[in-house]
């Protein structure tokens, strides 16, 4: 991968301050540039602990947020990973620093086009992005030893959990009452067991057949 200036001293300041102390995680946010992964409007934001508005009324979350779910993924460097909801392709390219391949599924093609290119030029080489519906996963390319969901639902899809493998983990937040929370599973003898909650959060509900059927809270 191409080398590139990335977060700067206060961002990973903050990924300490919310506990994140994994230095692979550190490291890979440190080589990652947040500025090529926003919009142009919003690029004085990039290197802020913000959430930050991209097309089709999606965010791409603070940094402090995605460190925690990528952490919980607890990555070594060789994994498969799934991604459900590319965006512009941030958390992707932290993903690629941190596993030894990882796929995508982004539902708006205009997206997934922009993250192709984004993470070309971030020289990120082992991620491939595929237009799709999230909650189906990518049945041809799996079992995933970890998979990261970055939209909530009041389950897991099916689907995500048949494709995680044995004792791999899943990381996504389920919505109910009106808050989310990001849980991290694990799956053991075919089963997802629900292992910690990662953090409270709030996200854009996950749409497709298996999540909910529309953007509407």
């Amino acid at each position: 991968m191409v080398p590139q200036r990335g977060g700067g001293d206060a961002l990973i300041r903050a990924l300490h301050d919310h506990g994140v102390r994994d230095p692979r995680v550190l490291d890979a946010f440190r080589r990652t540039a947040r500025e090529p992964f926003v919009p142009a409007e919003y690029v004085d934001m990039a290197r802020e602990d913000v959430p930050v508005p991209i097309p089709h009324g999606q965010v791409t979350s603070q940094p402090s947020l995605i460190a925690r779910m990528v952490a919980a993924l607890r990555l070594t460097g060789r994994e498969r990973v799934l991604e459900v909801g590319t965006g512009l392709g941030f958390q992707t390219a932290v993903l690629g620093r941190l596993a030894g391949e990882v796929w995508s599924v982004e539902q708006y093609a205009d997206l997934a086009e922009q993250a192709r290119a984004n993470l070309t030029a971030a020289g990120v080489r082992n991620a491939t992005v595929v237009v799709g519906d999230g909650t189906q996963g990518l049945a041809e390319h799996a079992p995933y030893d970890g998979i990261v969901v970055s939209a909530a639902a009041p389950q897991v899809p099916s689907p995500l959990a048949a494709q995680l493998a044995e004792g791999g983990r899943l990381v996504q937040p389920i919505t109910g009452g009106g808050t989310d929370q990001v849980f991290a599973f694990t799956k053991h003898e075919g089963r997802l067991t629900r292992e910690e909650l990662v953090t409270p959060a709030y996200f854009v509900p996950l749409v497709g057949r298996y999540g909910q059927q529309s953007h509407g809270r």
